[in-house]
């Protein structure tokens, strides 16, 4: 019924915590497959003594389009390696109620594995701020994605050319061939390193600006927001550029 990709590059370290949370799961996938960027590290080798099949892959997108076209299931959920099903109920609850409210694609709100105060604040405010826009101006972050096959073959799946936030675009295109919602059921719980690497006020700025961006330019097609995929930790003498649109 199911099949979980998930893109890698050097996830030793997160990687067997969301394939052990996986494991744990009182609903378990038809298939895992870890569409991995060339690691340099273990990423491979952790992923299939799991039991996960593990082809190539390479940036966010083309991994998570290269995975899709090896899913046997109708249902596909697309996670990174950087987050954990802590619920062992968590993909029991997410069918049941995608199937329930004849979703196409869907994700849920988002929870920090972090103490800090700061980081739940700033996802609650992201939370409450992706379901006020709810289907008229769709966001799913590509970390937890809930897709009809049949509804991802039909947009042609993730835009390559997209470098940043093309997981929004994935959903603002999807909602022409199928229904998007917010799942009430369950949340998904995700590492903050980015936001301790880059900087919680870099990467808030990082993201107002690729909303205006997506909002009054359109898709970001150039590296303007200095994304990277794979997340070694940042140096301390290294400077931090503001994007501009």
């Amino acid at each position: 019924m199911l099949s979980i990709v998930i893109p890698t590059k050097n996830e030793e370290e997160h990687l067997p915590k969301l394939l052990e949370s996986i494991r744990l799961q009182t609903v378990q996938p038809q298939e895992i497959i870890v569409a991995d960027a060339h690691s340099t590290d273990k990423t491979r080798e952790i992923a299939k003594s799991f039991g996960a099949k593990v082809i190539d892959g390479g940036m966010p997108s083309v991994g998570r389009n290269l995975g899709a076209k090896h899913v046997t299931t109708d249902l596909i959920l697309f996670l990174d390696a950087d987050v954990e099903l802590r619920d062992p109920t968590f993909l029991e609850k997410s069918i049941k109620e995608f199937q329930d409210r004849c979703l196409g694609l869907a994700t849920c709100d988002v929870f920090p594995l972090s103490d800090a105060y700061i980081d739940h604040f700033l996802h609650k405010a992201y939370n409450k701020y992706v379901r006020a826009w709810g289907s008229l101006f769709p966001h799913a972050p590509g970390f937890c994605m809930l897709v009809r096959k049949e509804g991802h073959n039909k947009i042609r799946g993730f835009d390559e050319s997209i470098v940043f936030c093309e997981d929004h675009d994935y959903a603002r295109r999807f909602k022409r061939v199928g229904r998007f919602g917010f799942l009430k059921s369950t949340k998904i719980p995700v590492s903050i390193r980015r936001l301790d690497r880059d900087g919680r006020l870099q990467i808030a700025i990082k993201y107002l600006l690729a909303e205006l961006h997506l909002a009054f330019v359109g898709p970001i097609r150039s590296n303007k927001f200095n994304y990277t995929f794979g997340h070694t930790k940042k140096k301390s003498h290294s400077k931090t550029k503001t994007p501009s649109l």
